[in-house]
């Protein structure tokens, strides 16, 4: 469980592709903290640490089933990827609750710099039965953008857009997304809920 509040935009170090998997090797600050097993978030999805080789950097898989909902299969060395480890159970809830499974992506459809601030605005795909079940945007409600807690502006049937100030831009791989980009969306998990009991 996560909370969409990235710790750190870090450089991918080495990808190798395995079969089907996805190897992706990841140099970050906070390395020397993790563990075996334990869950981060990449671009907001969440992947197991799988080796910590003691040189400053850990390594993740992907499987096929990841790599074909979000962006991480076009990962290479040098790319910045949101990081956010794991919620504590006594933290504050900043963002909102994310569950680091990426619904589905995106692309970045426009970049607009409005007075030391920017609104991006992304569209998607999704199924009508989907969206039925919660896979929407909601004006004002939260949405995850490559791991990002953001509120959404102005949502379609298959689009929406968000704001973003200077530190977030700066601080998160938001610094690199562009016209073109594809990111990962994550539907608010809420949203599912009360569109899930609301159709029984």
């Amino acid at each position: 469980m996560f909370s969409g509040i990235v710790e750190e935009a870090a450089e991918v170090v080495a990808v190798l592709e395995d079969k089907g998997n996805l190897h992706i090797t990841m140099k970050s600050s906070f390395t020397d903290e993790l563990n075996i097993d334990q869950s981060v978030s990449h671009n907001g999805v969440c992947l197991t640490v799988v080796a910590l080789p003691g040189d400053g950097t850990y390594t993740v898989t992907a499987i096929k089933e990841t790599l074909d909902r979000s962006n991480l299969g076009g990962l290479k060395p040098g790319d910045l990827v949101n990081l956010e480890r794991s919620m504590k159970i006594d933290g504050r809830l900043d963002g909102h609750i994310v569950q680091g499974h990426v619904d589905t992506t995106a692309i970045c459809t426009d970049v607009r710099e409005a007075d030391g601030s920017w609104y991006y605005t992304f569209e998607y795909d999704v199924a009508p039965e989907l969206a039925k079940r919660g896979y929407i945007t909601v004006d004002k409600g939260s949405v995850t953008v490559n791991g990002v807690s953001l509120t959404v502006v102005e949502p379609t049937n298959n689009s929406f857009k968000v704001a973003i100030i200077p530190y977030t831009h700066d601080h998160t791989n938001f610094c690199r997304i562009e016209k073109g980009t594809k990111v990962n969306l994550e539907f608010d998990i809420l949203g599912k809920y009360i569109a899930r009991i609301a159709a029984v």
